[in-house]
Order: C-alpha cells, then structure tokens, then sequence
C-alpha cells in the first residue's frame, strides 16, 4: 500500500507536466487557426475584387474594340455612292456630266448678244451705207461671224437682183443659223431626257438585284448587307439622273427662249438696215 501510495505521487507530476504541455498545443493551434481565418478572409476578397475587376476590364477593352471596329469600317458618303452606282453607271453619269457642262458653257458663249447681234457691225455697217461704199459695207458683214454678219452679207449678196431677193436670202440665211443654234441646244436637252432613264435602268437593277438576294436565301433571313446594296444602287442612280436632268431641261428652255429673242430682233435690225434699198413703188404697193 505505501508502495502504491509512493508511485502515485511520482507519477502525478508527470501527468501535470504533460497535461500543461497538452493545454500549451492546443491553445498554439487554435491560435494558428484563428490567425489564418482573419488574414485569409481579407486576402481571399481582394482576390475576388481583383477577379471582379480584371472581368470588368476586359469586358470594356472588348467593347471598345468592337466600337473602333464599327467606327473602321463605317463609309463616307461619297464612296458609298460610288460603290453602289458602280462602274457601268457611274462611267455613264460620269460622261453624261462632263458633256452637260461643255454644252452649257459653249451655249452660253454663243447665245452672248455680242456674238449674235454685235452693236459695232450695226454702227459700221451703217456708216458705211450711209456713205455709199456698199463694197465696204458688205467686207464688212462678210468678215464678221456673228449671225448679223452673215444675215447682211447674204441680203448684200443678192441686192441687186431686187429688194425682194435680198429679204428671201436674208431670211434663208437667218434660218439656218437659227437652226445650227438650235441644234446645238438639242444636245441639252438630250441630256435631260435620257439622265432619267438611265437612272430609271439603275432603280430596276438594283431591285432586282435585291429581290434576287430574297429569293436565293432558302433558311432564315437574307442577309441585310446585301438587300441594301440593292436598294442603294436603285436610290443613287435615281438620284444623279434626276440631277443631270433637271439643270439640263431648265438651261434648254432657258437659252432657247434667249436665242429666239436674239433671233428675232437680228431680223428687225437687219430689215431695218436693208430697207434703203427698197424703191418707192414698192413702198407704196406694200402700204
């Protein structure tokens, strides 16, 4: 018994020591786990934010390079409409306007009243009737191009066969060039006539173009692309041959009723300065 008694108490301290070595562990362990806990918690959300944000980033870096995409590829205007008129009708509207402008300009300068009925022939001419030099007076018509110069010159021509003859010639020759006057204006109104019917021609290729799309796509919808190059083609050469055709009419009429003026008072002017050589009784058979 005091054997059992002795061993008990040796063994006691052992036991404490290693229960408070036990207790000393655990606390160290709890201690670690708590200290992981409250570092880990932060580390783990700014890893999450910064997965959030490096998302967001990249989401807006593909925008952006979808929106500078788009803005690449977006046309101007005028290459637009170059592309959807296209080689045959752009080559046309192309000549179709080059011809407008040189018909315009020359119209214009050979409609000029000093190109037609030129003030200076009208004074000299006169003068030189006046003084009786006819051969002077008809050099004088004869080297003039104008229309009143070769209206004189033809009447001079034929004045002395009679008053008579020379108003027929005079007015033979004021015919023609009215004529070759108008003639070249035609040209204007070619133009205008056949811009809209070119551009006409470009509205039903472009939508048969179109409807060709339509009835070619046998599953889901045509392709948009392609059905507005259609309906672009047919809008644009509209347009331009609407717009060749408009200034063209508009200058036709324009100067065709200028040129029928200068024509007329040509006539008057001319007849005025001829009448001198109509004799009395025919003045008074006319009366």
């Amino acid at each position: 018994m005091n054997q059992t008694t002795a061993s008990l108490a040796l063994l006691l301290p052992c036991v404490g020591n290693w229960l408070r070595q036990f207790s000393g562990l655990r606390w160290a362990a709890l201690l670690a786990i708590a200290t992981a806990l409250v570092v880990g918690t932060p580390a783990a959300a700014l890893a999450q934010d910064g997965d959030a944000a490096a998302a967001a980033s990249g989401e807006q870096d593909v925008q952006s390079a979808a929106a500078t995409a788009a803005a690449g590829e977006e046309i101007s205007l005028l290459e637009w409409s170059f592309r959807s008129l296209g080689w045959f009708f752009g080559l046309v509207f192309l000549g179709l306007s080059f011809s407008l402008v040189a018909l315009f300009v020359m119209n214009v300068l050979a409609a000029r009243r000093e190109n037609v009925l030129p003030s200076e022939l009208i004074d000299g001419f006169e003068q030189q009737l006046n003084a009786k030099q006819y051969q002077q007076a008809y050099d004088l018509a004869k080297a003039d191009d104008s229309l009143l110069g070769h209206v004189l010159s033809a009447g001079l021509a034929k004045v002395s066969q009679g008053y008579d003859h020379a108003i027929e010639a005079m007015q033979e020759v004021g015919e023609e060039e009215n004529m070759r006057l108008e003639h070249r204006l035609s040209y204007l109104a070619l133009i205008g006539s056949l811009s809209p019917m070119i551009g006409l021609l470009g509205t039903v290729s472009g939508m048969i173009s179109s409807f060709k799309t339509i009835a070619n796509t046998a599953v889901g919808t045509p392709n948009a692309q392609e059905l507005a190059g259609g309906v672009s083609t047919a809008l644009f050469t509209t347009l331009v041959g609407l717009a060749l055709a408009i200034p063209a009419l508009a200058a036709y009429n324009l100067l065709r009723n200028r040129v029928a003026r200068l024509v007329l008072e040509t006539g008057i002017v001319s007849e005025g300065l001829m009448s001198r050589f109509q004799k009395p009784v025919e003045k008074t058979a006319g009366a």
